[in-house]
């Protein structure tokens, strides 16, 4: 099917068939949005997807509406939006359309459904209240959207249809930059998996660039590691590598004689020429050669592991 139309509901805008806009108008970019609640635009056709109106879920006919008695719930009983619903059947050829890898698709699909998609489909249904974002609930995005319905008073005619335009831009932006970092963590995954195996037993990880490394750390079980280096411009970052997902406890911090110093304070107290900055947590250092980042860290390791050994014979 190649839809001439993208039906949807006229009058007051919400996230979640903005969102279900965002990703049908990748899939379909020829396809006309209209926005109407009259029978012959909501009775199914040919020609169209319709979406979050019709009072029926019907993949067969492409109406996929949720606001119905016996609405669709997900296998654990949680409830579809419209949202959700289109991104279950349309969500891979959306990611196929924004480049995805193939061999990453189901994974990127997984976790935007259960980090974005299913937040959308719970709030629209009432399952949870905006009320769980505490003072900052007018700042979330479903809300943002929302301010850019026309005032009470515009009486303008197309008032409506330019503000659901102008949050679809929006709405498609944020969507598109969530994909791009899933993506963007799945192809981490596998340089961080590759530099672990070629590090063998060592202590430091040489990744050849800024990228998210935890995740990968923890899941290949690399229990060994306790500093990563990476380039960054013209200069090296030696960074430690948190003990949990939550807080700043990192599993070796680095030197204490090293904090807050920089430059030739750092070179002095480090010995190692180049040494450039070294944060005052101790969690980060930076020095202007590879060379010098990597003797760095040699010596944080030598630290952390005398440190160990003085821990275990007290």
């Amino acid at each position: 099917m190649t839809p001439s139309y993208l039906v949807t509901h006229s009058g007051g805008f919400h996230a979640d068939e903005l969102l279900s806009s965002a990703i049908l108008t990748r899939v379909y970019p020829e396809a006309r949005i209209v926005r109407s609640r009259s029978p012959e635009w909501i009775i199914p056709g040919s020609d169209r997807i319709i979406y979050d109106v019709g009072g029926r879920y019907d993949p067969t006919s492409f109406i996929f509406d949720h606001h119905q008695r016996d609405a669709p719930l997900r296998d654990d009983g949680q409830p579809f939006s419209s949202f959700g619903l289109i991104w279950r059947h349309f969500g891979h050829a959306y990611l196929r359309v924004m480049l995805v890898p193939e061999a990453d698709l189901d994974a990127v699909h997984a976790s935007f459904d259960a980090n974005f998609v299913l937040l959308i489909d719970l709030l629209d249904n009432g399952a949870i209240s905006p009320s769980v974002a505490g003072p900052m609930a007018g700042m979330t995005l479903p809300a943002l959207l929302e301010t850019l319905k026309p005032v009470f008073d515009d009486t303008d005619p197309e008032a409506e249809m330019r503000g659901f335009h102008a949050a679809l831009d929006i709405a498609r932006t944020f969507v598109e930059a969530r994909i791009a970092r899933s993506s963007a963590k799945m192809r981490a995954e596998g340089m961080v998996r590759q530099a672990i195996q070629q590090t063998g037993g060592s202590r430091i990880l040489e990744l050849p660039m800024g990228m998210p490394f935890r995740p990968t750390v923890v899941k290949e079980g690399a229990d060994h590691l306790l500093f990563v280096i990476t380039p960054r411009g013209d200069d090296w970052s030696l960074s430690g590598i948190r003990s949990k997902d939550e807080g700043f406890e990192q599993r070796a911090d680095l030197p204490l004689a090293w904090a807050g110093l920089t430059n030739e304070e750092l070179e002095r107290a480090s010995g190692v020429k180049g040494a450039s900055f070294c944060h005052n947590a101790r969690f980060i250092a930076v020095a202007k050669t590879r060379d010098a980042i990597l003797e760095l860290a040699r010596l944080a390791v030598e630290e952390a592991e005398a440190e160990d050994i003085g821990t275990a014979n007290t």
